[in-house]
């Protein structure tokens, strides 16, 4: 007899139960009317002795009936029995085998709910109860085997995209210190990591599209026959691996918060950069897609879906989240800046689709959880930037600079400045109602000493909360550099000191994306400054030197006007000597600001030069005119090249 049959054989038993039942109530009822005619009576008579006699076949059926659901249940059993010996799977048998098996689950359940449904008298009755929850029994744990090897041998691989780091040319800057500063490498150290901040969300199939039918239908089943806790578990089992390796594919390990903190600066720079692609590539299309397949799997049954995801996702999630709040407790150590950045920017790009993966009550501990630790790393932000502030402003130096060009700490903290502009939308945000910081975390005597207004006075009331910060980064830059500049005995090589950073501050924001954000005010008044100590370099170098070559209109005649004007000019080449041997040895690595001042400096020692020597040429004698013009101007081309040279040395070039 087949399955059919006998649903339809218990059907109609079923139905001649109910409408016997029912005549029988009737009969009751009207029997006890008193007030019925004779005939009427004799009616209700003859049709109580006929149900009497149906209860009585009633009686016999039913003893036929449990036959026969006994006997239903005897042909579901041997299908599902069948299959406990042995070791191959359902699934990997072919649709039909799965249509055979699934059928006879599907017996197994209908035929326990009758029989719970029924008021069991006999011990006989209660053992096929038992028996038949034995046989469900047996076939959801099989189901629950079948679904995890659904799972997990219909896998689909993926692979996330390599994203190359930048290895050496961006970690000049990180691996350098605010004291150490590293070498100058890190002068074009400008490049973010190619992770495009817009990526997009796109579902990738995490299991063969073919068998999420499959899985459904395994659900539902194990639902309707309330197995639905194994169910769930099965599917978390296997989603959590499969999750864990998707991290572990992407070089996350598991680390406590004491391992982050212990960690050196390097390593960590190179984790950091990795949670941040992993972070972006986990979420999406990682946890997009394990949502997506749990609502394929799970859609008919309630918040089972919700439920499943979260449970699979919340360890992985927390381990991520777990090595950033690490991050955001650890040092804040300006060089950590950029990283930190990083690192809020992918949280904060990625909060809307966390609230939507973890909506309502059951992924409410996710998304809190989340949501701290991007605040968390918001309050990093803000006080490493202080700290960055606050270290330049104390960075020390017990020795000149030698050659007086750009000083370490200006290239360190210029092309730092040039990296956070990339992040100007979020230090913004993250600096807004900050913005008295930058006012307020200067001292009175830390302005540079130019006799100008103070340095907040430069700030306008337009500007953003980053630009007022920056800016007074800047400025505590130049109130070091002026400090530093002291540290100069000779006056000319203060002020040439000063021209060459100021200038090199000034390029640095003039020639980047900086330019919108300090404006041309501030280029503009930079650009003054690198000139004003421009001249004041060339009169303290030039004016004594050339006052000897000045013109006298007394030293025409006598020989002891001769001897002056012979020693006058005698001294002015003991000067220049010295002059051509100390700056040759000074440096200016930009070209143009090198020729500027080397022309600007030809043009008024040539022309004080041509004259005097034209007018007393007669007076002094040509013997006593060491250098014509020409080797004069040559000379002077030889300045600023940071290799110390000497007139002596014939071969100084």
């Amino acid at each position: 007899m087949e399955m059919g049959d006998y649903e339809s054989t218990a059907t109609s038993l079923e139905g001649e139960e109910n409408l016997i039942a029912a005549a029988e109530h009737i009969v009751k009822a009207l029997g006890s009317n008193k007030n019925f005619t004779k005939d009427v009576k004799k009616i209700l008579a003859d049709l109580g002795s006929q149900l009497s006699t149906m209860a009585t076949i009633e009686d016999n059926m039913v003893e036929g009936k449990k036959s026969g659901i006994e006997e239903q249940l005897s042909v579901v059993e041997v299908k599902i029995m069948s299959w406990e010996s042995d070791d191959s799977m359902i699934w990997d048998s072919g649709p039909d085998e799965v249509a055979e098996y699934l059928n006879a689950v599907d017996g197994a359940q209908k035929l326990t709910e009758r029989l719970e449904n029924q008021c069991l008298s006999s011990q006989e009755e209660k053992d096929l109860l038992c028996r038949a929850h034995d046989v469900l029994q047996m076939a959801m744990q099989r189901l629950e085997d079948e679904f995890k090897h659904v799972l997990v041998h219909h896998r689909q691989p993926f692979e996330p995209e390599p994203i190359s780091f930048r290895s050496s040319e961006d970690d000049a800057v990180e691996e350098g210190s605010i004291v150490s500063f590293g070498d100058e490498s890190v002068e074009e150290s400008t490049l973010r990591d190619s992770i495009s901040r817009n990526s997009e969300e796109f579902i990738v199939d995490l299991v063969h599209p073919d068998v999420i039918s499959d899985l459904k239908c395994i659900a539902n089943l194990m639902f309707s026959s309330n197995y639905d806790h194994e169910c769930r578990q099965a599917y978390i089992l296997v989603r959590k691996d499969a999750l864990d390796e998707c991290l572990f594919n992407l070089e996350i390990e598991k680390l406590s918060i004491e391992d982050v903190l212990k960690m050196e600066w390097g390593t960590l720079n190179s984790k950091i950069k990795r949670w941040v692609r992993a972070m972006k590539v986990f979420v999406r299309p990682c946890l997009v897609s394990e949502k997506w397949l749990c609502d394929q799997t799970f859609a008919e049954l309630g918040s089972s879906n919700l439920v499943c995801f979260v449970e699979a996702a919340k360890a992985p999630m927390l381990q991520l989240l777990n090595f950033a709040e690490a991050i955001s407790i650890g040092s804040h150590q300006p060089e950590r800046l950029v990283r930190i950045l990083d690192m809020y920017e992918v949280l904060a790009d990625l909060l809307l689709d966390i609230n939507a993966l973890f909506s309502d009550e059951v992924g409410s501990s996710i998304r809190i959880e989340y949501q701290e630790v991007l605040k968390r790393l918001a309050d990093t932000v803000r006080v490493t930037f202080l700290e960055f502030e606050n270290a330049i402003a104390t960075n020390a130096s017990i020795s000149p600079f030698a050659g007086g060009g750009v000083h370490h700490l200006t290239k360190y903290v210029m092309n730092y400045i040039r990296l956070l502009a990339d992040y100007n939308e979020t230090l913004n945000l993250l600096l807004k109602n900050h913005d008295g910081a930058a006012a307020t975390s200067l001292s009175p005597d830390m302005s540079p000493a130019t006799g100008e207004e103070s340095i907040t006075k430069d700030f306008s009331d337009s500007c953003s909360p980053m630009a007022l910060h920056l800016q007074s980064l800047t400025s505590v830059l130049e109130a070091n550099l002026d400090e530093k500049s002291k540290l100069y005995r000779d006056a000319s090589l203060q002020h040439f000191f000063l021209m060459n950073n100021i200038y090199y501050m000034a390029q640095k924001v003039k020639n980047s994306e900086l330019r919108l954000i300090f404006e041309d005010k501030w280029i503009r008044k930079h650009n003054w400054k690198f000139q004003q100590h421009a001249m004041s370099y060339e009169r303290a170098t030039w004016s004594s030197i050339l006052s000897l070559l000045k013109d006298d209109s007394n030293s025409s005649s006598g020989s002891t006007s001769r001897t002056v004007l012979r020693e006058r000019l005698r001294s002015f080449y003991v000067a220049f000597d010295e002059v051509y041997k100390m700056q040759t040895a000074w440096i200016i690595t930009d070209v143009q600001l090198r020729e500027d001042l080397r022309i600007s400096t030809s043009l008024k020692v040539i022309q004080a030069y041509r004259t005097f020597v034209g007018r007393q040429m007669q007076h002094i004698g040509e013997k006593h005119i060491r250098y014509n013009a020409e080797e004069l101007q040559d000379y002077l081309l030889d300045l600023f090249e940071g290799s110390q040279k000497s007139l002596h040395n014939p071969n100084r070039r």
